[in-house]
C-alpha cells in the first residue's frame, strides 16, 4: 500500500536554503513511510511581489535546482515533486512543477496552464503560461499521478483532462494566497477535485502568513485523509486502488457523464 506525502513550508527568496528544507522534510516523509512527497508551488525561490529578481533566478529544468531534487530523490528512494521557476524568456518565466522517480529520472514537467490574474495579482506579468499540450502522467506504484497547479484548480476541466488521460492521483503543488474566505475556497476545490472525478488528490500549500496553508490528501470520496494546518510539517496518507474501485462502483458519474473536455485554443 503506497504512502503519499504532502510538505508544506514557507520557500524565500534563496535556492539553496529551499533546498535544504526540501531535503530535511524529504527525509521527514521517507522516515514516516511516504514513498512520494509532493512540495508547493515555487519551492526553488518565492518572493510575494514577483519581480526580476525572480525573473533571475529562473532554471532551466536540466539546471541545478532540479539535480539537487534528483540527488534527494536517488538518496532517499522517494519520488519527490515541486514547483520552480523554469527559464523562459526575457523577463519572463515558466512556473513548472518537475516530478522526479526514485531513481534520480525526470519523470513529469507541467507547465501551470492558468495563471494567476485574480484577487489583485498579475502573475502574467511575469510568467508566460503552459502550452495546451497533451497531458502528461507517471507511475507510482499502481497509480497514474497526473500534476497541476494551485489556480488552476479553480477550471475543474483541467483535473478532468488529467483523469481522462488515466490518472487516478493527482498532485497539486500551490501557493494559495491567504484572504477572505480563500481557505474555504482551497478547502472547497481540492475536496470538489477528487469527489468529482473519484480521484485522490494531494495539495501541497505555503504555510502562514503569506499562504492559506491546509495542505491536504483527500480520497475520492471526498474524506479528508489528512492535512497540514498552519505550520510547517509533513502529512501521510496511505492510498488503495481498492478505495477508487469501490467509490467508482457506488457513484460511477464518469461513466455516466455526457460532455467531453475540448480545449479553448
Amino acid at each position: 500500500m503506497p504512502a503519499v506525502a504532502v510538505a508544506q513550508f514557507a520557500p524565500i527568496a534563496d535556492t539553496a536554503a529551499n533546498l535544504a528544507e526540501i531535503r530535511r522534510l524529504s527525509q521527514v516523509a521517507a522516515e514516516r513511510g511516504a514513498g512520494l512527497v509532493v512540495f508547493p508551488e515555487y519551492s526553488s525561490y518565492f518572493e510575494p511581489q514577483m519581480g526580476e529578481a525572480s525573473v533571475a533566478a529562473a532554471q532551466p529544468v536540466d539546471g541545478p535546482f532540479v539535480a539537487a531534487l534528483a540527488d534527494i530523490a536517488r538518496e532517499l528512494g522517494l519520488v519527490v515533486v515541486a514547483g520552480m521557476l523554469e527559464r523562459a524568456e526575457e523577463r519572463r518565466f515558466s512556473n513548472t512543477v518537475v516530478a522526479l522517480d526514485a531513481s534520480g529520472e525526470l519523470v513529469a514537467t507541467y507547465r501551470k496552464l492558468h495563471l494567476y490574474d485574480a484577487f489583485g495579482q498579475r502573475e502574467s506579468d511575469w510568467v508566460k503560461a503552459g502550452d495546451l499540450d497533451e497531458p502528461r502522467t507517471f507511475a507510482f506504484d499502481g497509480f497514474t499521478v497526473g500534476l497541476q497547479t494551485c489556480y488552476d484548480l479553480r477550471f475543474p476541466e483541467v483535473t478532468r483532462r488529467l483523469v481522462d488521460a488515466g490518472a487516478d492521483l493527482v498532485l497539486v503543488p500551490s501557493e494559495w494566497v491567504r484572504g477572505p474566505l480563500k481557505e474555504a475556497h482551497w478547502r472547497t476545490l481540492v475536496t470538489a477535485r477528487a469527489l468529482e472525478n473519484t480521484v485522490y488528490v494531494a495539495a501541497a500549500d505555503h504555510p502562514a502568513p503569506v499562504g492559506a496553508g491546509n495542505s491536504m490528501i483527500v480520497d475520492p470520496m471526498g474524506v479528508e485523509l489528512a492535512t497540514i494546518g498552519e505550520q510547517t510539517d509533513v502529512a501521510l496518507a496511505w492510498l488503495t486502488p481498492e478505495r477508487i474501485a469501490a467509490v467508482r462502483q457506488v457513484n460511477p458519474a464518469l461513466a455516466l457523464r455526457r460532455f467531453a473536455v475540448v480545449p479553448k485554443g
